[in-house]
C-alpha cells in the first residue's frame, strides 16, 4: 500500500512539473512500475507468512488480505495496460475533462490531440483504497479506505470521450448514491461503537460473545444498536458490490463510464468490497450470525434472480454485463453465507476468476466501434444489433468473447464453472438452508445462460450489419491483457487445484 501511495503522490507531481509531451509515457511507466513493485512486495509477505496486525492494530496483514491485495494488483495492472493502449485520437477518454460537452474548447482540445493523463494518479489512489479496504481491522480505517477508493472512481466515470452527458450523468449518479451509502456505513459504525465501545473488529466480536472486559462494553439491552448497526454497515458494503436492493446504480454507471474504467471498476472494486464484507462477517460479527445470515441468504437469492432476469431484456452489451455482474455478486454471496474456511476460500477463488474474465471482456468491448462517414473510427458499438455477424467479420474476437461469455455462464472447463461449484459446495455443506439457496443459484444460472447464448447466436448466426461497424486492431498491451484473461479463464477451469489450494490456504483471518 505504501509503495502504491508513494507512486500516486509522485504521479501528482508529474502532472505539475513534467512537460505535457512527456507526461503520458511518464505516467504509464510510473503506474506500471508502482503496481508491479507493490505486487512483488505482497508476494514476498505471502511467502514469508508474516501475518500480523500493524498501524496500531488498524490494519491486518493476513492470508485473505494478501490474497485479495495480490488479485487487485494483478487486475489493476491489466486495466492500466488496456487504458494505456488507447489511441489519443480515438480512445475512450475525453481530451479535456474541464471543457463543456460540445463546446469550442472541447473541439480544440480534441484537434490538438490532448491526453487526459490525470487518469493514472486517480487509478493509483483508488487502488490504494482498494488495498486498504479488505485489510482494515477497524471500522474507521475501513471508512477511510472506502472513501479513498470511491472518490477517484466518481471522477473517472465522467471522463468518457463520447456521449459525455451520459458519462457525466453516470458520474453524478454514482457520486450521490455512493455518498448516501457511505453515510449509511458511517452511521452503522457509530451504532456499533455505541454497542461495543470500540470500532475495532475484534472488540465488537468480543462484545457480542460477552467476553469483553472493558467497562464501556456492558452490552445488556443494546441488541437494537447491534442489529441496526450491522444492517446499516451492510447497506454501505452491499451497495459497493452491487447487490439487491442497492444495485440500481450499476447498469447506468457501467454504461456511462469509459469502458476501460468500467472493466477496472467491475473487477477491482468487487474484489475489495467483498474482502471488507468477508472481514466484517468473519472477524467482527460471527457471534451474531443467526441474526444476519437469513437476511444475507435472502439478499443473495434475490440478487441472483434480479441480475439474471433483467439482463434478458437488455439491448446494450455494457448494460448486459452490468446485470451479469449483479448476478455474480449474488453467487459470491452464496459462499459468504457458508461461514466457514471453505466458504472464504471459495469466495477468494471466485473473485479472482471473475476479475480476469471481466477485464478481458470489457477490453474486447472497446475494440468494436462504429464507422464514421469518412471511413474513420467512431465510438464504441455497444448495441447488440451492432454485434450481428461479428463471428464472420472478426472470428478471433468473437471466439474470445464467446469464451468469456461461457465462463460468465458457468459452463464446464471454464473458470466460471469452477467458481460456482466451489461456492455452491461450501453453501450445501455449511450454510443454513444451503440446499435451497443453491437451488435458487442453479435456477438463476439457467436463466443467465439464455442471454449469454443470445449474444453468441447474434455473432455467429446472424447477418452482418455491413460497414457500419468496424473492429479496431488491438495494440500489444491490450493483446497481453486479453491473453492473460484467456489463459486464466481456461487454466482456472481445467486445472483449478493449485489456485483453489492457494485460496483455501489463505482463508484464515487474524482475530
Amino acid at each position: 500500500m505504501l509503495i502504491l501511495f508513494v507512486a500516486a503522490m509522485i504521479a501528482v507531481l508529474v502532472e505539475a512539473f513534467v512537460p505535457r509531451v512527456q507526461r503520458f509515457i511518464t505516467q504509464v511507466v510510473l503506474a506500471t512500475v508502482g503496481i508491479a513493485a507493490s505486487l512483488i512486495f505482497v508476494i514476498y509477505l505471502a511467502v514469508e507468512d508474516t501475518s500480523k496486525l500493524t498501524a496500531g492494530g488498524a490494519v491486518a496483514i493476513d492470508g485473505p488480505a494478501l490474497f485479495l491485495q495480490g488479485t487487485i494488483l494483478v487486475l489493476g495492472l491489466l486495466a492500466v495496460l488496456t487504458i494505456a493502449d488507447e489511441a489519443p485520437e480515438s480512445g475512450a477518454f475525453t481530451s479535456q475533462a474541464s471543457a463543456v460537452p460540445g463546446s469550442m474548447d472541447e473541439a480544440r482540445a480534441a484537434r490538438a490531440g490532448l491526453v487526459q493523463t490525470e487518469i493514472y494518479p486517480l487509478i493509483l489512489f483508488s487502488m490504494v483504497g482498494m488495498l486498504l479496504f479488505p485489510a482494515s481491522n477497524d471500522l474507521l480505517t475501513m471508512f477511510i479506505a472506502l472513501e479513498v477508493l470511491s472518490l477517484p472512481l466518481y471522477l473517472l466515470c465522467g471522463l468518457a470521450r463520447r456521449r459525455r452527458l451520459l458519462s457525466q450523468e453516470a458520474s453524478m449518479k454514482y457520486f450521490l448514491l455512493g455518498a448516501y451509502s457511505s453515510a449509511f456505513f458511517l452511521f452503522g459504525s457509530a451504532l456499533l461503537y455505541g454497542f461495543a465501545g470500540s470500532v475495532r473488529l475484534s472488540a465488537i466480536s468480543e462484545a457480542i460473545t460477552g467476553n469483553s472486559t472493558t467497562a464501556a462494553s456492558a452490552v445488556v439491552g443494546k441488541d437494537g444498536l447491534l442489529l441496526l448497526g450491522i444492517g446499516l454497515v451492510a447497506v454501505g458494503l452491499l451497495f459497493k458490490v452491487g447487490a439487491f436492493p442497492f444495485q440500481s446504480w450499476t447498469p447506468d454507471v457501467y454504461q456511462g463510464a469509459p469502458t476501460p474504467v468500467t472493466g477496472f471498476m467491475a473487477a477491482c472494486t468487487k474484489v475489495a468490497a467483498f474482502g471488507a464484507l468477508l472481514r466484517i462477517a468473519y472477524v467482527a460479527i460471527p457471534g451474531a450470525r443467526w441474526d444476519w445470515q437469513p437476511a444475507i441468504w435472502l439478499v443473495a437469492a434475490l440478487t441472483m434472480l434480479v441480475g439474471s432476469i433483467i439482463a434478458i431484456v437488455q439491448a446494450d452489451v455494457k448494460r448486459m454485463l452490468a446485470y451479469s455482474s449483479i448476478a455474480h455478486a449474488g453467487f459470491i454471496l452464496v459462499g459468504l453465507v457458508a461461514m466457514d474456511k471453505d466458504g472464504v476460500g471459495s469466495v477468494l477463488f471466485y473473485l479472482a476468476a471473475y476479475g480476469f474474465t471481466t477485464i478481458g471482456a470489457f477490453a474486447l468491448v472497446t475494440l468494436v466501434r462504429t464507422s464514421t462517414p469518412e471511413g474513420g473510427v467512431g465510438g464504441e458499438a455497444t448495441h447488440l444489433s451492432q454485434w450481428q455477424g461479428l463471428g464472420k467479420r472478426s472470428p478471433l474476437l468473437a471466439a474470445v468473447f464467446t469464451l468469456f461469455l461461457l465462463a460468465f455462464a458457468g459452463i464446464p472447463l471454464t473458470s466460471g464453472f469452477t467458481g460456482k461449484f466451489a461456492v455452491f459446495s461450501a453453501a450445501v455443506d455449511q450454510a443454513p438452508w444451503g440446499v435451497g439457496l443453491v437451488l435458487v443459484g442453479v435456477a438463476a444460472s439457467s436463466i443467465a445462460v439464455f442471454f449469454y447464448i443470445r449474444v453468441i447466436v447474434l455473432m455467429y448466426f446472424n447477418d452482418s450489419v455491413g460497414d457500419a461497424v468496424t473492429v479496431t486492431r488491438p495494440g500489444a498491451l491490450t493483446i497481453f491483457a486479453v491473453g492473460v484473461g484467456v489463459v486464466a479463464t481456461i487454466g482456472l477451469g481445467i486445472l483449478p487445484s493449485a489456485a483453489l489450494g492457494l485460496a483455501n490456504s489463505s482463508s484464515v483471518f487474524l482475530p
